[in-house]
């Protein structure tokens, strides 16, 4: 798999995690550290607890730090080994818990092209869900469209390989240096393919027309089949003044 390119505040919470991970030094009950950023562009930082009765993971100890916190979903989440071991990727427990707790969180995992981020879905893939986890769910925007649906001008959008939940949301803006957020609601989700996409689609997506919406998403996702299978989802947005 090609390495994604970071943003600047991802990149802070494989640091945080690293940084904190070299302080460790060598004692035997913490071995590894973690870092997990909120919606609100805050870093969380836990170690593990290593013990013969099964401690917990450093990834499930920055959760409860989180928590604690009040820090609501979150948005990214590395760990990082003692005595220079550098990013480590969660075990399955760990992925399991962050699968039903913060199914949206974006995963930093080592690779040979360096670091780079997963879905936490797609490193725990054909799983089972708990049904009662009641996890709040973040939905993904291009910074560039916080006006547009702030003011309700845009109130859908297509999305490929990115399953989006229906009901309540935090509507996230990335590598947005105020980590503006909006509250809203996922008020549709219909799967199409894209070459049946239609011109009205491609207008409430806030294109002129399905030339240009094909065009701007086979640019979003590179090498996207023309008869690849999309969602079109549907929201609603609260006022800005409702933001969390």
């Amino acid at each position: 798999m090609v390495s994604m390119k970071l943003f600047d505040s991802e990149r802070r919470v494989i640091e945080a995690a690293e940084r904190l991970a070299t302080a460790l030094g060598s004692d035997p009950n913490h071995t590894v550290a973690a870092a997990a950023m909120d919606t609100a562009g805050r870093i969380h930082e836990a170690v593990n607890v290593y013990h013969f009765t099964g401690g917990p993971c450093a990834e499930l100890v920055v959760l409860g730090a989180a928590a604690a916190a009040g820090a609501g979903p979150l948005v990214t989440i590395a760990a990082a080994g003692d005595q220079g071991r550098g990013l480590i990727p969660p075990c399955g427990r760990c992925r399991q818990a962050l699968l039903d707790l913060h199914p949206d969180v974006f995963v930093a995992v080592p690779t040979d092209d360096g670091p780079t981020l997963r879905p936490i879905r797609k490193l725990l893939p054909d799983t089972y869900f708990f049904p009662d986890a009641d996890a709040r769910r973040i939905v993904r925007f291009n910074k560039r469209y916080y006006d547009d649906i702030a003011a309700a001008r845009k109130t859908s959008t297509v999305r490929y390989d990115d399953p989006i939940a229906l009901g309540p949301a935090i509507f996230l803006f990335e590598d947005d240096e105020v980590h503006r957020t909006l509250k809203g609601t996922v008020t549709g989700v219909e799967r199409h393919r894209l070459d049946r996409l239609t011109a009205e689609q491609a207008r409430l997506d806030g294109f002129t027309t399905i030339e240009e919406l094909k065009k701007g998403l086979q640019g979003h996702y590179p090498g996207l089949p023309s008869d690849a299978e999309v969602e079109f989802v549907t929201f609603t947005v609260e006022a800005p003044d409702a933001v969390q």
